[in-house]
């Protein structure tokens, strides 16, 4: 069993910047894929961003695209999502997730998740 843990979150205006970071522990680390989703009032699950970690393939949103990049650190097992030029529209509560091996764009493959983080963007 995998446990995920978001931080990172918080209240920041339009155009700042904020790092994201999901801690993965049990079993090995290089093994998972972790995918970001968010999910704003009242909407369904929105994918993000994702990396297998063996390799580190990554793929994100067109809608983050430019914005968005993921990184990872392998010796502390953390997914970092730093997200740049923040928009009113990147508000919503952000899911780091984790599925064997092969990342994913579609939330229902994911059977492990973290309990989210809140992201506002607001002036």
């Amino acid at each position: 069993q995998v446990q995920l843990a978001e931080s990172g979150g918080g209240l920041v205006h339009p155009g700042d910047s904020l790092r994201l970071s999901c801690a993965v522990s049990g079993r090995a680390f290089s093994s998972y894929a972790v995918g970001w989703f968010r999910q704003a009032p009242g909407k369904e699950y929105e994918f993000v961003a994702s990396i297998r970690i063996q390799g580190g393939l990554s793929d994100v949103a067109d809608a983050v695209k430019g914005r968005f990049t993921l990184s990872r650190d392998n010796i502390k097992n953390i997914v970092f999502l730093q997200m740049n030029s923040l928009k009113p529209e990147d508000t919503a509560v952000y899911y780091c997730a984790a599925r064997p091996y092969e990342s994913s764009k579609y939330s229902h493959a994911y059977p492990n998740w973290g309990q989210g983080t809140q992201v506002t963007v607001s002036s």
